[in-house]
């Protein structure tokens, strides 16, 4: 036990240094209006969102753009009566299309963006968000001058998510957490570094971007649509990655199975549905947020000592997370507990798998694609 305690204290003082300020609570998007307001597409592709989607879009058609823009809903072919909603707004500067069936190689989302894309013209950037996002009047001008500001072919923030019942209280502040453990946004916002990362909440991408990278197609198959986006526009851009203050998530996840589900869906893609890469990455799991509690509780001397120490660290670097949220600090000392639910759903995700489950996802069973 001492050995491991030893290991996983020296891991944490190398993730805590070393790895991109992973803990802070930012960048978060300035309020700003750009000095030259170009035309924006936004295009929302929905699936199913009828509790969501008047509130949703009811917020873009309220943006305080200087410039033109211009919705277009993808209506992918919901039975919730998704499209009749968006239609009854009756607003001029809304278009709402009735999706394709979609073809083989495709995921869902990505062929609504593809169709919605089509049908929008030839604007200066277009902006890919959910409809289950809620956006305040200045959020579109101050991605656009953010873009405009510092020449950046894509922009994306991680909105506010809904932290409202016990199950979001417990593990929501957790997802972003490890969200930025994977990807430091200082490292996806440095154009020196090969990380890319992106959150498909909130998009705005350059048109000339996409047509460089190919469009939508070169990531048509992507389960983990915003992660391969980025990358292939951060492979001859920049690109910019942070928190917003501006645009948040109005779906709720009152249930700890709801947020199973959210995790399941995508993390063995994550691991490239390798069964050796799930395997490490649960050892290395245990070892970062397990060893240390139970060295501190059942160890004795040395590993006592750097089992709480170790302990003591991670939580202090999840506070910046939870103040964020508004959460206790107490709920930092239950990261290992949570980072084990995290670890059970990943390995459901890889038992769906195996059983032929696949992905699903709104009604859809995806049983590869890529990652």
């Amino acid at each position: 036990m001492r050995s491991l305690a030893i290991l996983s204290f020296l891991i944490w003082c190398w993730l805590l240094t070393m790895r991109g300020q992973f803990w802070r609570a930012g960048p978060v998007l300035p309020v700003a209006v750009p000095e030259h307001a170009p035309p924006v597409a936004i295009v929302v592709p929905a699936r199913d969102e009828a509790r969501f989607i008047a509130r949703s879009i009811g917020s873009l058609l309220a943006q305080d753009y200087p410039g033109p823009f211009h919705v277009t809903l993808v209506d992918d072919r919901s039975e919730d009566g998704t499209g009749g909603i968006a239609r009854g707004i009756g607003d001029s500067r809304l278009t709402v299309l009735t999706g394709s069936e979609r073809p083989a190689g495709w995921a869902g989302k990505l062929w609504a963006l593809r169709q919605g894309v089509a049908s929008a013209g030839d604007p200066e950037f277009y902006l890919f968000t959910d409809a289950d996002i809620e956006h305040d009047p200045p959020h579109l001008a101050s991605l656009v001058a953010m873009a405009e500001r510092h020449g950046l072919d894509m922009v994306s923030e991680m909105v506010s998510l809904s932290c409202e019942s016990w199950a979001e209280k417990g593990l929501i502040p957790a997802f972003v957490f490890y969200f930025q453990l994977l990807y430091p946004f200082s490292w996806v916002n440095n154009p020196l570094c090969g990380t890319a990362a992106a959150a498909g909440g909130t998009v705005l991408i350059r048109r000339g971007a996409l047509i460089r990278i190919g469009g939508i197609e070169a990531v048509r198959g992507a389960l983990i649509d915003d992660v391969a986006l980025a990358g292939a526009v951060k492979a001859g851009g920049r690109i910019f990655l942070g928190h917003s203050a501006l645009a948040r998530s109005i779906r709720p996840y009152p249930k700890i199975a709801d947020i199973w589900r959210m995790i399941a869906r995508s993390a063995y893609a994550q691991l490239r549905f390798s069964p050796v890469v799930l395997v490490a990455t649960t050892l290395a799991m245990g070892l970062v947020w397990l060893v240390p509690p139970i060295a501190a509780l059942s160890g004795h001397g040395l590993a006592c000592f750097l089992g709480l120490l170790t302990w003591a660290l991670f939580a202090a670097a999840y506070w910046p997370t939870l103040n964020r949220f508004h959460r206790s600090f107490l709920w930092a000392l239950l990261l290992p507990a949570i980072a084990l639910f995290y670890m059970a759903a990943t390995i459901g995700s890889a038992v769906n798998h195996h059983r032929g489950r696949g992905v699903v996802w709104k009604g859809r069973a995806y049983a590869g694609g890529s990652p």
